[in-house]
């Protein structure tokens, strides 16, 4: 890894010591190490106010027109202490990144020009309180079809009251599917949303205009003006204006910028609409596939309908061989038009939203009838190509990454910038999508990283763990002549098949630059098969068994590893998620966490295999030490706050942890989880503080779901740069590959003093000049005199509790939810373990004054498991290794010349912990023979057709 500078690419000003670089298609600290950010999308509750999960209909327009609500408490309740557990839940799985969602809705939702200062404040709140976990953070202005008013997320109320849309009429006229009114408004019964069902509103009406209108409204709708300006100008304006208005505040926080919220996303997922489709009236061409679920209305339906037209649309249903055509279902908007009724405005005047309208845009007529691209009473298209060609450049075809998202994109980074100016800038273009050529000096500014999603889009449609899948980014690149070699049999062809689909993702990075590659969606959903891990099928037999869910996210995660190495945001975490209604938003089901899942830890413990049982060792700490754990950015950084004890310091029952959390100097709330709703009659309540945890081990898995495909190790912090890992689940089993070059040992850790004159001098100290700095002729004030820093910074390795918890912890856990015995047999009743039983560390039983380490030649092993909670195994091709909290501390010589590569495995002493997870799919190297093949061939192409589809990727 190249020495990293010592001044900002971006300013040219010096760059503080917790600055991340994005430099060699890598994040870099400022001691020169690789980092990899891995975490959580926090979250998709914050798509909707509180309260107002897009399954309820009451009040659900009233309150739009009135201004909308407040999304203060999106994504954490600052109130109740219920973050402190939250956050110290997502230290705990090893996450040090969180992609932050926030919607344009929740910052102008009262009407043009009028913010939301006061949830921007409590975002500010909520970013200290990131902060204080260690948490690194970058913003998501976030969108799904629009707005909650079309069917998804993002933008406010009146944008479509401005782009003369009447949202009340989405359902009768089904220009969207509104998840609180399926399937009619006068019947609704919003647990019926089939999965998935949200993503065909992209082939609709309401998100094909307003999107094409947002990124091509001068192009292709030239009379849409309002208060003078094109309606694309309009509606951007005050989307930059709101983020802008955000980062404004978060600067002015003076403690957040860089250290914890380092950058800013792009638009998330954006749609083309209806730009470039070269020509409307065939249905056959990609750009207008979509996945064929439910009512599939062709583009000239749609705009029928628009019009309040009676038409008889394809109905299609999704079955276990793929899409089937279920007959036709007539719709009959009886005269209802998804068009603003002219009344609404007087002389172009809107008295409620304060605008006027141009004269050239009539109301109550569709947009496009008015630009010519059909004829309402004739009901056909009079121009079907007018998409294909802007006017500006008739002969030649639409670009719509080249030619609107960039300029789009472009103008956004642009207002960040006066606000956070060393922001990285996340890139996103549309889902699968090549990011297009961007300018270094004036766009990206050696501050970028390409931020594409992935998701297993067979298994989210089909709520199922297939034996079969395909290369979805292959296919729609054209890489295969035939569809069928595109499909993958066996889930060792799948695991590859997705590992080679996220390479080709970080290859589209080099067509910006050298920067990072990270995934900012990736998941799998919860509720599949009939929500039978949630007790509904087979009497409940399947209660709490992830193991499917488990597979197929662990086949999408490994992906990123191997020689990937890549960065991601799993999508999501869900504080308020239920079993009845998912994430609460269209019944999308992929929280890490479920406040429904406490407890379910405890079926999963009489499932457990115990490893051959360990000798337990008592071990004495002074009281009063606290304990420390490092985090990607500081070794000496503790895994919660440094006022509060570690989470794997739990409190006994009858401790009062509340108490704990107050005695902190910046805590202002209690460890609480009375927020995670009333309990439902005939249940206990769920815990209300972590006095309800004796065990670490119970709290990184209660209410978790599938931990430990997400919980996995990886190097948060590596000297030199990791070229390829690998992490076998069943097997508790890591391996990690380093490259090492001479300038990976010149870079030290970066010092402060203030001098005699007053300012303050930044250094980054190599084998040369350490010593030249004793000499600086200035005396340090209040820092002390210079000390020499290490030789060599070590590689840290974030080892999971899940996988690798001490035996003790184990026994205990299994013995008191379970009742299993200190022989691990379980006999239907609580023991008596006496004092032999083994127990887990607690913060007063650990000595870490003697830490243990050792160096380890290059044939011999060590294992690490006396002064910690962790049982490790650690075998290192050179160096020397120490175990501290949950991370593995590796040193090894730097070359002087050439490059050298080292590894390191680590497994589980005694074994890996079984979870009562099954051997796994797959068919040996995923081949079968030629005969089975062509008896699959129907079944497989029918189901891979129907989600590899450009509108069904914008996930």
């Amino acid at each position: 890894m190249p020495r990293v500078p010592s001044i900002s690419p971006a300013t040219g000003t010096s760059t503080p010591d917790y600055y991340i670089h994005t430099t060699c298609s890598n994040f870099v600290d400022s001691h020169g190490r690789t980092l990899l950010l891995r975490g959580v999308n926090l979250s998709g509750s914050s798509k909707t106010p509180a309260g107002s999960q897009t399954q309820v209909l009451e009040n659900f327009w009233e309150d739009a027109e009135a201004g909308g609500k407040q999304f203060i408490g999106r994504p954490l309740n600052l109130e109740d202490g219920s973050a402190d557990v939250h956050l110290a839940r997502l230290k705990a799985w090893g996450f040090n990144m969180l992609r932050y969602v926030v919607t344009w809705e929740a910052l102008e939702h009262e009407g043009p020009g009028k913010y939301d200062f006061e949830f921007m404040d409590y975002t500010v709140r909520v970013l200290r309180k990131c902060a204080e976990y260690g948490f690194k953070v970058f913003i998501d202005p976030h969108q799904d079809i629009w707005s909650r008013f079309t069917g998804g997320s993002g933008a406010p109320y009146w944008t479509l009251i401005a782009c003369g849309i009447n949202p009340r009429h989405m359902t009768a006229t089904q220009s969207a599917i509104v998840h609180c009114e399926y399937p009619t408004a006068q019947f609704p019964d919003p647990a019926s949303l089939p999965a998935m069902l949200w993503s065909t509103n992209y082939g609709r009406l309401a998100a094909q205009t307003v999107f094409t209108l947002f990124f091509a409204g001068r192009d292709f709708a030239p009379k849409c003006v309002i208060d003078g300006v094109n309606i694309q100008d309009y509606l951007e304006h005050h989307f930059f204006t709101a983020f802008g208005h955000l980062a404004d505040r978060i600067r002015d926080a003076g403690d957040l910028l860089d250290a914890c919220v380092i950058g800013w996303d792009s638009i998330n997922e954006p749609f083309e609409g209806f730009c470039g489709n070269p020509d409307l009236a065939n249905a056959e061409t990609t750009h207008n596939a979509t996945l064929k679920k439910g009512t599939q209305p062709a583009i000239i339906q749609s705009l029928r309908l628009g019009m309040g037209q009676k038409q008889t649309l394809e109905n299609w249903k999704f079955t276990a061989i793929g899409p089937r055509r279920d007959g036709d279902v007539i719709v009959d908007p009886k005269g209802r038009k998804i068009w603003l009724d002219p009344d609404v405005e007087k002389d172009g005047l809107n008295t409620r939203w304060g605008w006027t309208r141009g004269p050239e845009w009539k109301l109550g007529t569709c947009v496009w009838a008015q630009h010519g691209v059909w004829d309402v009473h004739a009901s056909e298209f009079t121009n079907p190509f007018y998409f294909a060609s802007s006017p500006a450049r008739p002969n030649e075809p639409v670009s719509f990454v080249e030619t609107y998202w960039k300029a789009h994109w472009r103008k956004y980074v642009q207002r960040i910038r006066q606000s956070h100016p060393e922001a990285i800038h996340f890139v996103q273009p549309p889902v699968f999508v090549e990011p297009p050529p961007l300018d270094e000096k004036d766009d990206l500014r050696g501050r970028a990283c390409y931020s594409g999603h992935y998701y297993d889009g067979l298994t989210l449609v089909t709520r199922h763990w297939n034996w079969f899948n395909a290369d979805a980014l292959g296919i729609l690149r054209g890489k295969y002549k035939w569809m069928l070699q595109g499909i993958r049999i066996g889930e060792p062809a799948i695991r590859k098949c997705i590992q080679e689909q996220l390479g080709i993702l970080k290859k589209d990075t080099e067509l910006i630059g050298a920067y990072p590659t990270l995934i900012g969606e990736i998941g799998t959903p919860f509720d599949m098969d009939g929500k039978r891990s949630y007790g509904y099928t087979d009497n409940g037999k399947h209660t709490g068994d992830f193991r499917n869910q488990q597979k197929a996210l662990d086949a999408s995660l490994n992906a990123a590893d191997g020689p990937n190495c890549i960065n991601w945001t799993v999508w999501t975490y869900c504080p308020d998620h239920t079993h009845a209604f998912g994430d609460g938003w269209n019944m999308e089901d992929l929280s890490l966490w479920s406040p429904d899942d406490l407890g379910q830890w405890r079926i999963m413990a009489m499932a457990m295999v115990r490893a051959p049982a360990q000798a337990a060792l008592r071990l004495r700490l002074p009281r009063g030490r606290e304990r420390n754990v490092p985090s990607a950015s500081s070794s000496a950084a503790t895994l919660l706050r440094p006022e509060l004890r570690s989470p794997f310091s739990f409190a006994r029952p009858g401790k009062n942890m509340a108490a704990v959390a107050a005695a902190g100097k910046k805590s202002t709330s209690t460890l609480s989880l009375a927020t995670l709703g009333p309990a439902r009659e005939g249940e206990a309540a769920a815990p209300t503080s972590l006095s309800a945890w004796d065990n670490p081990l119970d709290f990184v898995l209660d209410g978790g779901r599938a931990v430990p495909a997400f919980s996995r190790p990886y190097p948060v912090a590596t000297v030199g740069v990791p070229v390829h890992m690998e992490f076998d689940i069943k097997k508790a089993r890591f391996t990690l590959t380093v490259r090492v070059t001479p300038e990976d040992g010149l870079m030290k850790p970066q010092r402060e003093r203030r001098c005699e004159d007053g300012h303050e001098d930044t250094h980054y100290l190599d084998h040369a000049d350490a010593d030249a700095h004793h000499d600086h002729g200035h005396a340090a004030q209040g820092l002390g005199e210079w000390k020499d820093p290490p030789d060599v910074m070590p590689t840290e390795i974030f080892l999971p509790l899940v996988h690798y918890a001490s035996q003790s912890l184990v026994a205990r856990s299994m013995m008191q939810h379970r009742g299993v015995g200190a022989d691990g047999d379980y006999d239907g009743q609580d023991q008596d373990l006496g004092s032999n039983t083994p127990t887990d560390p607690d913060i007063d039983d650990i000595d870490f004054e003697s830490p243990v380490s050792s160096y380890i030649s290059a044939t011999s092993t060590l294992a690490l498991a006396a002064r910690s909670s962790l049982d490790v195994h650690v075998e290192v091709s050179h160096g020397r290794t120490e175990v501290e909290g949950q991370y593995l501390k590796w040193w090894y010589d730097v070359p002087a010349r050439g490059e050298v590569e080292y590894s390191v495995t680590i497994t589980r002493l005694g074994g890996p912990i079984k979870f009562g997870e099954g051997e796994g799919g797959g068919d040996g190297d995923g081949t079968v023979g030629r005969g089975l093949l062509r008896r699959l061939r129907g079944v497989v192409c029918s189901r891979i057709v129907s989600f590899v589809s450009p509108a069904f990727l914008h996930q």
